[in-house]
């Protein structure tokens, strides 16, 4: 199906769960959020069945998000009755990576084609503070246990200002070795104002590429095709890795944009900085027909905004944080 704008649109993201193992300050508050009720999620069967009628619309791509997916319980079989449906092309997840040791053999039999592991720091200390917990060695750890999984895995990193705690340093340039030693795609995002984040400096996707220019002579465009984001990636010389870059705030690449958003309490939301959504779970749970369903998704898709206004601060009207709304 495509857009007003004529977009073809064919990747869904799907949040299962507005909950997390980790408290990220750019995120939540450090005692949380006030999390939905379990009853008010989406069932496993509930998210397949709109995965099975997104199908008939065109959708092809899904990726698996929270809060952390991998702290609701046997995400693995959501995973495979996914993956089982005739039409989709790939099912991949974003995580923190802490949990995936624990579930990777059952993900992997499942058929999970990728991960997208978020990791703002290789430094500690810098973790910790980051994230309000010591747990830098256990994603590491996890990273590589994915790479020999044969799991594709890409790492965003939050582009931080440096001045973002105020007795140590962030620095992006850090996270290089990662891409230099092992073969992921490390992507450099910039930080949307939303929930948490909007209270921070924003580091631009361009001070970063001058950057990289300045410290690699060498760098090049890099032409694969690493899926089906936004990202801008690049190759630097003797590097396992490529280098990714979104411009979320600084370079609009709504033009291109190719998906849709549901929701954990099935609420199918056109586009990030605003606050309209199209509620599916009603007519999931009141004997709503498939037809009926696909309508209301062709609806929401319709609806699509030419773009986001997040550089205008005052248009956007999305109120929630990011860890409620599907990272």
């Amino acid at each position: 199906m495509r857009d007003s704008f004529d977009r073809e649109i064919d990747y869904m993201r799907i949040s299962v769960t507005d909950r997390c193992n980790l408290r990220c300050r750019y995120c939540m508050p450090e005692e949380g959020i006030q999390t939905i009720p379990m009853p008010e999620l989406l069932t496993y069967e509930e998210i397949a069945r709109v995965c099975r009628i997104g199908v008939d619309l065109g959708i092809r791509k899904i990726r698996l998000t929270g809060g952390e997916p991998l702290v609701r319980a046997d995400i693995p079989k959501l995973v495979a009755m996914i993956r089982r449906i005739p039409g989709i092309e790939s099912v991949t997840m974003t995580t923190n990576g802490i949990l995936l040791d624990k579930y990777l053999p059952e993900l992997t039999d499942s058929g999970l084609d990728g991960v997208n592991i978020s990791l703002d720091t290789l430094n500690r200390e810098l973790f910790q503070k980051i994230t309000r917990f010591d747990a830098l060695p256990k994603v590491m750890d996890n990273i590589r246990a994915a790479l020999d999984a044969g799991l594709k895995v890409k790492v965003n990193t939050v582009l931080l200002p440096r001045d973002f705690f105020e007795d140590c340093v962030v620095d992006w340039r850090e996270m290089l070795s990662l891409a230099e030693k092992l073969p992921v795609d490390l992507r450099f995002i910039e930080l949307m104002p939303i929930g948490e984040g909007k209270q921070y400096y924003h580091v631009t996707g361009e001070e970063v590429l001058s950057s990289l220019q300045r410290m690699f002579p060498g760098l090049q465009n890099d032409p694969a095709v690493h899926g089906s984001g936004p990202a801008v990636y690049y190759q630097i010389p003797g590097f396992a890795g490529s280098v990714g870059l979104i411009l979320a705030m600084h370079g609009k690449f709504c033009h291109n944009c190719n998906r849709i958003r549901l929701s954990a309490t099935g609420k199918i939301k056109p586009c990030l900085c605003y606050a309209e959504t199209y509620d599916l779970q009603q007519a999931l749970r009141s004997g709503g027909t498939d037809q009926e369903i696909r309508e209301m998704m062709e609806r929401a898709i319709f609806a699509k905004p030419a773009a986001h206004c997040f550089d205008t601060l005052k248009n956007v009207s999305e109120e929630h944080r990011m860890v409620s709304i599907g990272g």
